[in-house]
């Protein structure tokens, strides 16, 4: 699982690098030559967005029993014997949703999906309260999810729509943008 390491006042801040992510790939960012602080270094400036992509766009191990005929489980193989204790599994069920029609209840699904992907970050204390609210649009054979996260304070200090759940899981060109 990874973890958000809070702050400590007497010592910098460990920030986990930003990722980037093609749709297929994964990568670390690296800042441009001319960045003020840290040229060349890898990016950290978008701490929480970089984690919410992690959880969301990575695929979580599932029980035989969610896959279809012919469906081969995804997800960190480690996760089937290699927790932690307190530690769930790595990423969402929303790849399960991708070549499923538009079922009634869909909405609720990618609801649930994402919300039980992110509880991590409110189990560490990152982030108060989640919401997750999916759209369907069937006519355009379109599935949305906008998620927020919220602060201690009760303030959204996070929210990104993640549009037509098939595209962006298959390619997303800047998730970490907007």
């Amino acid at each position: 699982m990874v973890r958000i390491i809070p702050k400590d006042d007497s010592v910098e801040p460990y920030r986990a690098p930003d990722l980037g992510w093609d749709g297929f790939v994964g990568d670390l960012i690296m800042n441009s030559p001319d960045h003020p602080t840290a040229p060349g270094d890898f990016r950290a400036e978008q701490g929480l967005a970089t984690q919410v992509l992690i959880h969301l766009m990575t695929d979580r191990r599932v029980e035989e029993s969610e896959l279809r005929d012919g469906e081969e489980n995804r997800g960190w193989f480690g996760d089937s014997f290699d927790q932690m204790e307190g530690e769930g599994p790595l990423g969402s069920r929303w790849w399960l949703l991708r070549r499923r029609s538009l079922y009634d209840g869909i909405e609720v699904d990618a609801q649930d999906y994402a919300i039980e992907a992110l509880q991590p970050l409110i189990d560490q204390g990152a982030v108060a309260r989640i919401e997750a609210v999916a759209t369907a649009d069937r006519n355009a054979n379109r599935l949305d999810c906008v998620v927020s996260l919220y602060g201690r304070d009760g303030a959204r200090i996070y929210q990104r729509k993640f549009e037509n759940l098939w595209r962006q899981i298959d390619g997303v060109d800047s998730p970490l943008a907007g």
